[in-house]
């Protein structure tokens, strides 16, 4: 293609889109719930346009490109000069909700939706739910095989219920489930092959961490699960979705 760059040159360029709006972002329901996670305010998804093709394995030189952009470094954070980008692909091949279906028949619910509560040396009131998420010896750890875990709709999901710092946890499932939906058709892109009509994923996402000469800067310090940024990158529109969440006590009023 005329102008195009070989990959191994590719610099980027980016433009925030400020006309792309997240409705996870705007729903009112939505935001009372991230709100009672202890997430409003601290989980933020950005949009922005890139000028090059991005191929997969030029994922490294794509975030760093990306972070040392004078637009996104205005956009979105204040840090000091960029040493390096830690980058991870993370598998997104969902375009369903099945990944889940194991969850409602193994005994981390009742029959009614509601999570069964259990008790625990460290937190008072915990679930067989987040003890599923986070402790590889719960009887429930292997419910979500390896490559299901390694899945960005299921990390969403973790992410979700795990919440902030000061979370009011669902009794119930649903409110989990339905947000974790709303996010992830927010931020994935899907096409339909028009002969076999099967839809299939075709963005790419990065797990991100960015270092400056004191260590690590973005998304934020100290090193917390629940401390993350995603780049989730659209190849054939040449966008780039940026979400991310840094721990802590979200806002209280909507």
């Amino acid at each position: 293609m005329a102008g195009e760059k070989y990959p191994f040159e590719l610099t980027f360029s980016f433009r925030p889109l400020p006309m792309q709006q997240f409705s996870f972002l705007q729903d009112k329901e939505t935001l009372a719930l991230l709100m009672k996670w202890s997430m409003l305010g601290r989980i933020s998804a950005q949009a922005f346009s890139f000028d090059q093709s991005f191929y997969p394995y030029n994922s490294d030189q794509f975030a760093l490109s990306f972070f040392r952009d004078p637009d996104v470094v205005t956009s979105m954070m204040e840090v000091g000069p960029l040493v390096s980008v830690s980058v991870k692909i993370i598998p997104c091949t969902k375009v369903s909700m099945d990944l889940f279906d194991p969850i409602y028949s193994c005994g981390i619910l009742m029959p009614s939706g509601h999570v069964v509560k259990c008790l625990h040396d460290v937190h008072p009131d915990y679930d067989e739910l987040r003890q599923m998420l986070q402790e590889e010896d719960s009887q429930h750890y292997d419910v979500i095989g390896k490559e299901e875990r390694e899945e960005f709709i299921f990390l969403l999901f973790k992410h979700i219920c795990l919440g902030g710092e000061l979370c009011q946890y669902e009794d119930v499932i649903d409110p989990y489930i339905s947000t974790t939906k709303k996010v992830y058709k927010d931020l994935i892109s899907v096409q339909k092959d028009p002969e076999t009509k099967k839809i299939s994923v075709v963005s790419t996402v990065l797990k991100v961490c960015v270092y400056d000469e004191s260590g690590r800067c973005f998304p934020g310090m100290p090193e917390e699960e629940q401390t993350f940024a995603y780049l989730i990158v659209n190849p054939f529109k040449r966008h780039v979705t940026l979400l991310y969440h840094l721990y802590g006590v979200g806002r209280l009023t909507l």
